[in-house]
């Protein structure tokens, strides 16, 4: 990009854009998705609370009722993508948005919570459902209120 970005290519740099959505995409993604989970001895699993756990309640109902969205969108997904809790940055409201690929969260939108719909769910074979239950269990919602403002 820096070499074409010096040429003035505009040509070579839209080239390169897919690349690095993706890339830096799954980056992003996949570092937001490590830091949102914990094994159950270190919190995994705890619900949310504070300001998070009101604007769950507040958009959803419930925590279970936001995990049944969420792995209704994971469902719904074809191949690889990701479904989000996000918070729009204008309204401060909280809702589930899914992206296809590796794509991430941008525009008016702070990801707070994001679970990959393909390889992590890759030792379910073709259950996926089980693990879209399963990750829950292992969500760390204190890395998620850090993100929520």
């Amino acid at each position: 990009m820096a070499e074409a970005n010096q040429k003035s290519d505009v040509a070579a740099q839209n080239s390169l854009l897919p690349l690095i959505n993706f890339h830096g995409g799954g980056h992003l993604n996949h570092t937001l998705f490590w830091e949102n989970l914990a094994p159950k001895n270190q919190g995994g699993g705890e619900p949310p609370s504070g300001p998070l756990g009101s604007a769950i309640a507040d958009s959803f109902g419930s925590v279970d009722e936001l995990k049944k969205r969420m792995n209704t969108a994971l469902a719904g997904i074809q191949g690889s993508g990701w479904a989000w809790l996000v918070q729009d940055t204008q309204t401060g409201k909280i809702g589930v948005k899914t992206y296809a690929n590796q794509d991430p969260v941008v525009g008016q939108f702070r990801p707070l919570l994001g679970i990959d719909a393909w390889e992590h769910a890759l030792q379910y074979q073709n259950r996926k459902a089980e693990y879209f239950n399963a990750i829950w269990d292992v969500i760390n919602w204190k890395a998620v209120e850090k993100r929520f403002k």
